[in-house]
């Protein structure tokens, strides 16, 4: 299931809103009474959305969340841009190709 911040900034986005500052803009609290959590503040300039459109970006939500966790991962397994330039200088933009590679295939982007 997607946070709901995370359908909050797909929201937003489709409203033409570029980011979403969760201190600022939109205010969230979870009262640990087993409801979740919930929209305590809104302060955007867009109208705040209602639980059925929230629910509309579940799907979006999953996979926007996914790929980040995709992303995570391949940033801390590829070696240090440090390291990538002396791969590249030592053995070429080939050799260099297929270190950034077996990240890339270790954790695709889009799963078939």
């Amino acid at each position: 299931m997607a946070q709901l911040s995370t359908k909050i900034k797909l929201y937003a986005a489709a409203n033409g809103v570029a980011s979403v500052d969760f201190t600022s803009d939109v205010m969230l609290q979870d009262d640990s009474n087993g409801a979740g959590v919930y929209i305590k503040e809104w302060n955007l300039d867009i109208a705040k959305p209602t639980d059925t459109q929230l629910a509309s970006y579940e799907t979006a939500g999953n996979t926007e969340e996914a790929l980040q966790v995709v992303l995570s991962n391949r940033a801390k397994d590829y070696p240090s841009i440090a390291d990538q330039l002396d791969k590249i200088y030592h053995s070429g933009l080939d050799e260099w190709k297929k270190v950034i590679k077996a990240t890339k295939d270790k954790y695709p982007k889009w799963v078939k």
